[in-house]
């Protein structure tokens, strides 16, 4: 089964990905989540995986935009516990190191380790695997990637200094996604949507209030770019049965002007 993730072998949506799925799977990479969407879409792969959500450094909005223009349905999520390295080739010092590439998040997960090397230059990269790799390939001593331990076994480098994101409590969360079928799996407790509201004084505590009857553990706000000044609602919902869950989404689309829902699927554990 072929699986689209952002990024490259060792970056962290490969691992979702084998943790969701297991290791009989083929792993297509793709270098932006617009491509991870498309590749599903197009049915390159059978699912997808895509980051939404990190504890640190909060909801990456434009992906729920993706979700919306593509029209995919949430089959899943995963949290998964981030851990950054300093990697770089064998052999090689601390003190060696003149530059550090990654992801910018994950610049950014580690940024009090960074700061006490200010001397170091810091490249922004689209994946943290593929610095690794990059890191492996140019053999050269003073450069280093921040990227996952499976990373560095992969491309054949030596942590230099483990665990060095700021924060250890570091997770982040990623959903599955796949071609709208409307299939909901069996023990389906948590639901993904959005709704849009007129616009009128109190329209959106008539949308929370119709949401009484389960539990939301997120609501963001999200531009419409055609409407300036306008907002659709990302929502996440826990429930304790599907018939909680249908109650109150008949309530919600009563209470506002549009309602879609992204999927239904059993909450992730972290």
């Amino acid at each position: 089964m072929k699986i689209a993730i952002q990024g490259y072998e060792g970056s962290f949506h490969e691992t979702v990905a084998r943790q969701y799925f297991g290791d009989d799977i083929a792993i297509v990479p793709c270098d932006t989540f617009r491509e991870v969407a498309r590749s599903v879409k197009s049915g390159r792969a059978a699912y997808g995986v895509m980051a939404v959500e990190n504890s640190i450094a909060g909801t990456i909005i434009a992906n729920y935009g993706i979700l919306q223009e593509s029209g995919m349905q949430v089959a899943g999520e995963v949290y998964l516990h981030i851990t950054q390295n300093l990697m770089a080739l064998p052999g090689v010092r601390m003190e060696e190191i003149t530059e550090v590439a990654s992801h910018p998040m994950a610049l950014m997960q580690c940024h009090n380790f960074l700061d006490d090397h200010p001397a170091w230059r810091l490249v922004e990269s689209e994946d943290t695997a593929l610095s690794a790799r990059r890191v492996a390939e140019s053999g050269s001593r003073s450069s280093a990637a921040i990227a996952s331990k499976r990373a560095a076994e992969l491309y054949g480098l030596e942590i230099v200094a483990p665990e060095i994101n700021t924060i250890k409590n570091n997770y982040t969360r990623f959903v599955v996604i796949k071609v709208q079928d409307l299939l909901t799996p069996a023990g389906a407790d948590k639901a993904s949507l959005y709704f849009k509201t007129d616009h009128r004084q109190g329209s959106l505590v008539k949308a929370l209030g119709a949401l009484e009857g389960v539990n939301m553990t997120r609501l963001q706000s999200h531009p419409i770019p055609a409407e300036p000044w306008h907002y659709v609602f990302h929502v996440d919902v826990e429930f304790p049965s599907p018939e909680v869950f249908s109650a109150s989404l008949e309530q919600l689309i009563r209470a506002t002007e549009e309602v879609h829902v992204y999927g239904v699927y059993k909450k992730g554990q972290s």
